[in-house]
């Protein structure tokens, strides 16, 4: 994952796409900060390749929500800049489960793990991040499966 962004920083630095190169700095700075954060905790490999889709996923949420900010505020340019860096990040992470395929995903969780009572709901959202990271809003997810479990 870590040589992919690099590999196409330096391409965006080839080409002279200043958009895109900031965005890809941007993921490699969240990256190092973890790797820190990581190193600090005994961890000396740094972050893994399931982290950085954790990191990448959290980026473009952060954005999704500056650009509904800047844009109920007027500014049209600031949350278009936001929505660029969206489409560059999401280049990185795998392809997103549509709301059918989520909650197909949590009713086979909720079978597979045995729960039977919204009591089992952490263990159900645990299972879900381990398998589907990077491919699932956590927070449809969850709503799902309240309904099913409550």
């Amino acid at each position: 994952m870590r040589s992919k962004i690099n590999a196409c920083m330096k391409q965006a630095m080839l080409d002279k796409e200043k958009n895109r190169l900031g965005t890809l700095r941007l993921i490699n700075a969240a990256i190092k900060d973890r790797d820190i954060a990581a190193r600090a905790e005994g961890n000396m490999d740094g972050v893994s390749d399931d982290d950085i889709l954790g990191i990448m996923t959290k980026m473009v949420k952060q954005r999704i929500d500056s650009a509904k900010t800047y844009e109920q505020a007027g500014r049209i340019e600031l949350a278009e800049q936001e929505l660029s860096e969206i489409k560059v990040i999401e280049e990185f992470l795998p392809k997103q489960l549509c709301d059918d395929d989520i909650r197909s995903a949590v009713q086979e969780t909720i079978t597979a793990v045995g729960a039977d009572s919204i009591r089992d709901m952490g263990k159900v959202m645990s299972a879900l991040k381990a398998k589907y990271a990077g491919q699932m809003d956590f927070g449809k997810a969850g709503g799902t499966v309240k309904e099913l479990l409550g």
